[in-house]
């Protein structure tokens, strides 16, 4: 990333270019053209901008002010990340909330013009943004690219190979999988269906790649037709073989810099079956009206319902994933019992090692959260060689990590006592730990949302006047993205996850957290998955299941603010642990875990 006094010469040019343009104020997204959350280095444009690297966050930049608008989860991270430079941070009240448009409507004068790449906003965006500036006054001219003018050493779009992931994991072949998508086209009467997001499309072609660091997707686009497919994609990063082999499934490649030029070569009998919040308005408007059809993502709500052949290898994913976790605890214990003071930065090193012992591993599914004492406060904290902090036999650490392993996707967070806990820091824990308990005990009829649950996990804080600055749980990609859709728990409906009825055989995270900023943060998270409960005359009701295999620490709960089925639950899920886990443990390792979950 650039330096604060080259930062300084960026935005100049920025602005330079803007008054060229009689643009008022310009907006720098996250992501990239296929509304990734986890982008490749090629479209961190706001990262080499203001310095901030946190995945969530959009820039606005005026002729006199320069503004980042980020949630709860990324406060202190970007205080610090900001420190020095021109940008200004700006909390947002609500994770996701376009709060900055209202700044600009309260900001700029009648007639001002905001511009963006239209690459980067989806229609769904710009039809949003349109609607709001131009109430009071503003004109939105998403056509511009001001970014590649000034960035002179912009990497190159990746070039990693695509790799095939085997129909032994995912249980369904390529074909059967474009088969399931067709059938649901010709019920919406469309022709053709044009998949953006990385993720979707990768997991319809049973594909894989390496363009971004910890989530395995690649590049391209894919037009599915009624008989064919069309996979936009620099064809050097497709093996031959695999291209013999896409071929017989009906899927030509064709250039990722030709889908415009393909899209407006379309008949207007060619009904094109888009989703609106993943399709950038700029393909949108190749299509054109004519042929654009509007309609949900058919591939993401698909792929979200995990079907018995993942299940199954999940199943294995989270075993192997607790004897790594267990092999580094251990680890960290016996180096603190030994004098040694390891960072944060040995021990996620440490549990990255261990997981890449266990077959079929390929990455950590994000950059390891170790944050020790007041470092666990920063949500999104990652620690640095340089600047990690020592660990110590004293105080509290809290770890977030993930795996990407061939038969599933973890996501996991412990709390560690490494010395007596205080009696606020027992209590605020145990808070966490029921309304962890709270949701995953839910009973709910079908058809209920996120943002309905997610006050299960808060309820316990509320009622001290606490609470937590991020959503309660997202959904999990299956050796795809760590954050996935379209489910999860959110308390607003300005996230799409709050707005989800939660389904069936659908894998999300439990998350509650409590943050005590400059001394400590809580989080406990394990993976649920939805499954079926029970039948009675006042509906179908659904329930979940706890996937994951680790020890909750008990050093950590006030047990006299636990209730009996608190207990009961507790007591269940760490016997669940001790079996699944025990028969792939060396007697040393089961001592240990059966010390941890001796209640």
């Amino acid at each position: 990333m650039i330096n604060v006094p080259t930062r300084l010469s960026a935005l100049a040019a920025l602005r330079k270019a803007m008054q060229e343009n009689n643009i008022a104020a310009y907006l720098v997204p996250s992501n990239d053209p296929h509304q990734s959350e986890y982008v490749p280095e090629h479209w961190k444009a706001r990262q080499w901008l203001s310095g901030f690297s946190g995945s969530a966050g959009i820039l606005v930049i005026t002729l006199d002010h320069a503004g980042l608008w980020t949630d709860g989860r990324y406060f202190i991270q970007a205080e610090a990340e900001l420190a020095a430079g021109p940008f200004v941070l700006h909390r947002q009240l609500v994770p996701h909330a376009p709060e900055h448009v209202q700044w600009l409507a309260e900001n700029l004068p009648a007639g001002s013009m905001v511009a963006c790449d239209a690459q980067l906003f989806s229609v769904k965006q710009v039809r949003y943004l349109e609607k709001q500036l131009q109430a009071k006054g503003l004109l939105l001219m998403p056509g511009y690219d001001l970014i590649s003018g000034i960035w002179a050493d912009r990497p190159v779009l990746p070039e990693a190979s695509v790799f095939e992931h085997d129909e032994y994991f995912g249980g369904q072949s390529r074909a059967e999988k474009l088969a399931r998508v067709r059938a649901e086209m010709q019920q919406k009467n469309c022709q053709q269906h044009l998949v953006c997001t990385l993720e979707d499309l990768a997991w319809v072609l049973n594909l894989r790649g390496r363009d971004v660091e910890f989530t395995p997707v690649f590049m391209a686009y894919l037009l599915i037709g009624l008989d064919d497919a069309y996979l936009f994609i620099d064809a050097r990063k497709v093996p031959n073989e695999l291209q013999q082999a896409l071929y017989k499934d009906g899927i030509k490649l064709k250039p990722y810099a030709e889908l415009r030029a393909h899209l407006q070569s379309l008949s207007n009998a060619q009904k094109v079956l888009i989703d609106p919040a993943s399709t950038s308005i700029d393909l949108y408007e190749q299509l054109g009206t004519e042929r654009a059809k509007e309609g949900e993502n058919l591939i993401q709500n698909l792929k979200a319902v995990k079907n018995p052949t993942e299940i199954h290898h999940l199943r294995q994913a989270m075993k192997k994933d607790g004897v790594a976790l267990i092999r580094a605890f251990r680890w960290l214990e016996n180096a603190l019992a030994a004098g040694e003071t390891p960072s944060e930065y040995d021990l996620a090193l440490e549990i990255g090692r261990q997981r890449a012992l266990q077959t079929d591993y390929v990455s950590e599914s994000f950059p390891a959260i170790v944050g020790y004492q007041g470092n666990g406060a920063i949500i999104h904290y990652r620690p640095e060689k340089s600047t990690a902090a020592k660990i110590k036999s004293e105080g509290i650490l809290l770890v977030d990590c993930g795996a990407q392993y061939l038969d599933g996707t973890t996501d996991i967070t412990r709390v560690l006592a490494l010395g007596p806990p205080t009696v606020e820091q027992k209590k605020h824990y145990t808070l966490v730990l029921k309304g962890h308990i709270s949701l995953a005990n839910a009973n709910f009829p079908t058809g209920t949302l996120g943002i309905q649950l997610d006050v299960l996990a808060r309820q316990h804080l509320w009622q001290h006047q606490l609470n937590y600055q991020h959503g309660t749980g997202h959904g999990v990609g299956f050796f795809l993205s760590v954050h996935e859709g379209p489910q999860g728990f959110a308390s607003a409906l300005s996230t799409s996850r709050g707005s989800e009825a939660l389904k069936i055989n659908t894998l999300s995270s439990n998350e509650p957290g409590f943050y005590q900023t400059g001394e400590y943060g809580i989080r406990i998270e394990n993976l649920i998955l939805c499954i079926e409960k029970s039948q009675s005359e006042h509906g179908h009701f659904l329930g979940f299941e706890t996937l994951t295999l680790m020890p909750i620490d008990l050093q950590l709960i006030d047990f006299d603010l636990l209730d009996s089925t608190e207990k009961a639950w507790l007591e269940d899920y760490h016997q669940q642990v001790l079996v699944q886990l025990e028969p792939l443990l060396t007697a040393e390792e089961r001592t240990w875990l059966q010390r941890k979950i001796r209640h």
